[in-house]
């Protein structure tokens, strides 16, 4: 009977898939409604608040949500306002997830060192929302038969008693010790969308290469968390450098809108 529901469930999951192109061309196959994979952040986002010290800066969650609401508002379609929140916390990390959430650890902060910096990462963060990695992330967990319990949340079915499981489909498994990692290509994806989206948001897209060679040298040979999956350092900063200039108009668009500033006020 156990074997029974379970072709059953991967049977109506695969019924309702859809194949479609990531905003850089690439085939995508997803399972999961956008309503699906929104209950899967709300739920992730609340279990972060419980679990993670906040950080209770004002100034500091000033500048952070001023960054993030700007890049955010660069997104096509309904004006929607991201929650924003601060973790008090050395690492060096950020993260985004379905259903309007942003993350921020304090100790990114001492490597993103300005408002251009920070956008780069926040950029790459949305953009791994906007193209839709987390669903490719639980949808092959489901096809490979690893992500069941997944499926059954995500439908409804059970709950969100096991919350570690959805934090890991959505990119928090170091924080909770699942691991279910994006991959390179959605991360080189990441890179590409957000750093337009950036751009667009009127943060100069220069800072990209920058940024990514004050992360090279975080935490030793091994970085810091947010370089876990990543392309190599040398990859990633002569990808930026290459794509810096294609952006640089919608900077300029941008910039001569005369968006306000984002700095930690004095």
């Amino acid at each position: 009977m156990k074997r029974l529901a379970i072709s059953l469930l991967t049977l109506s999951l695969l019924g309702g898939c859809v194949t479609t192109q990531s905003p850089t061309g690439r085939s995508q196959t997803l399972l999961f409604s956008a309503a699906e994979m929104n209950q899967m952040g709300d739920a992730s986002f609340d279990e972060m608040k419980k679990q993670q010290k906040i950080s209770k800066d004002a100034k500091l969650n000033a500048y952070v949500d001023c960054v993030a609401q700007r890049v955010t508002g660069a997104l096509e379609g309904p004006a929607q306002r991201w929650e924003v929140v601060v973790f008090d916390s050395p690492q060096v990390n950020a993260f985004a997830l379905p259903g309007g959430h942003i993350g921020v650890y304090t100790g990114l902060l001492k490597v993103a060192n300005n408002q251009d910096q920070l956008a780069v990462v926040l950029g790459h963060e949305v953009a791994h929302v906007l193209a839709n990695h987390s669903n490719e992330q639980v949808s092959r967990a489901q096809m490979t038969g690893t992500g069941l319990k997944l499926a059954d949340m995500a439908l409804g079915a059970g709950g969100v008693a096991n919350k570690d499981l959805y934090m890991a489909a959505l990119g928090l498994g170091a924080q909770v010790g699942y691991i279910l990692p994006y991959g390179r290509a959605q991360e080189s994806e990441a890179d590409i969308v957000g750093l337009e989206l950036m751009a667009r948001a009127g943060f100069d897209p220069r800072a990209g290469a920058i940024l990514w060679q004050n992360m090279a040298k975080a935490g030793g040979a091994q970085g810091p968390e947010l370089l876990s999956t990543h392309p190599s350092h040398d990859t990633r900063i002569s990808g930026l450098q290459s794509l810096a200039p294609k952006m640089q108009p919608l900077y300029d668009a941008a910039k001569a809108k005369g968006l306000p500033k984002c700095q930690i006020a004095k």
